[in-house]
């Protein structure tokens, strides 16, 4: 009995028909489906807003007064930083954004509520009083005339205290707004917004409705206790635990005491360019490679993305695994991007095929 020969190209023909999604193995595909159903989530973001300026300056000449470079500006950007950041990184997913915290009326802040409102984050929720200032971190980025321009230094206006009266008004923003959101998020930077009010009403939240509620917080990770999940950088699990990790083996070890302590669903360790490690409860500790290239351009913000992705992935019923796959790719797309940058569901659904397994 005879078969007919393989024909290649029919075969080729027949890929050619397929949709994009339908050529991707099953796992790739339901990530992507997750990605495609951002748009109908809704996530409140509550922290600390920060206005990220960069002044960038051509290198003209050395000072006569003192050893330093003169330079010659070129261009002023101010753009939202911390939890304005990661509100707009949801926007960019696609994501019904509402944002809570404080600004000040003063440039930095009015350029910061644009940007955000431009974005269509709902900015409603941001209490602003004349006497506040806008927490600002500027970078001044220098270099030649043909050169790329780096940053030479960082010059921080911190904004700590808020009134009684603010952090009423920020407590009444989130008692009105926590009703029919799919997931919350506080971005703390120890700035003052979350306060332990915020934080046991958003302990309540997830504790009530089931609901992921997520914590980035750069230095009082131990204040978060019974949230869904955290995602610390190396040094901020260093930090907790107040003494180095040497090697891997010793931050799984410290992974998995500081999820215990927390009693956190998972503690999603980001490391930079030695990927992610992702640390379930009754699961083995799993390590994620870097997505792309391992020089990053710029890792400003960087974290805001994943912990942006990470929350729309868990509010659409992903695994916590899913979850940190697509905040994975998120990181790899911004680390790639100068300044404080975002990554939009185009670019995680290509970067999903581009390096698909």
């Amino acid at each position: 009995m005879s078969t007919a020969p393989h024909n290649p190209q029919h075969n080729t023909e027949q890929d050619e028909k397929l949709a994009p999604d339908e050529k991707l193995a099953p796992d790739m595909r339901h990530l992507v489906s997750l990605v495609r159903e951002f748009p109908q989530r809704r996530v409140l973001v509550i922290g600390d807003l920060v206005a990220d300026q960069f002044i960038y300056g051509e290198i003209s000449r050395i000072s006569r007064e003192a050893p330093v470079l003169i330079l010659r500006h070129e261009r002023t950007e101010t753009v939202p930083g911390g939890a304005a950041n990661c509100a707009l990184n949801l926007a960019a997913l696609g994501a019904q954004v509402q944002l809570i915290g404080c600004l000040g009326t003063d440039a930095a802040g009015i350029a910061v509520r644009e940007k955000l409102t431009r974005a269509k984050v709902d900015c409603s929720g941001i209490v602003s009083t004349p006497e506040a200032r806008t927490t600002t971190k500027v970078r001044v980025l220098a270099g030649g005339t043909h050169s790329t321009r780096q940053q030479v230094i960082r010059i921080d206006y911190d904004e700590t205290t808020h009134t009684a009266d603010a952090q009423q008004r920020l407590l009444a923003e989130l008692h009105a707004r926590t009703s029919g959101v799919d997931a919350c998020i506080v971005s703390d930077y120890n700035y003052g917004v979350a306060s332990d009010a915020v934080i046991e009403n958003l302990r309540r939240y997830k504790n009530e409705t089931g609901k992921p509620a997520l914590v980035d917080s750069r230095y009082r990770l131990s204040a978060f206790a019974g949230f869904t999940a955290a995602t610390p950088n190396e040094d901020e699990v260093e930090g907790w635990r107040g003494s180095r990790i040497i090697n891997d083996g010793d931050l799984e070890a410290a992974g998995i005491a500081l999820r215990r302590e927390l009693n956190l669903q998972a503690l999603l360790v980001t490391r930079g360019s030695r990927g992610m490690l992702l640390i379930e409860d009754k699961h083995s500790p799993h390590s994620l490679a870097i997505v792309g290239a391992h020089d990053a351009v710029d890792v400003t913000g960087a974290g805001d993305t994943v912990m942006a992705t990470y929350t729309l992935a868990l509010a659409s019923n992903s695994t916590h695994t899913e979850a940190a796959r697509l905040a994975n790719h998120a990181g790899g797309i911004v680390v790639m991007k100068r300044g404080t940058a975002t990554a939009t569901a185009d670019e995680l659904i290509a970067s999903l095929r581009q390096h698909e397994q």
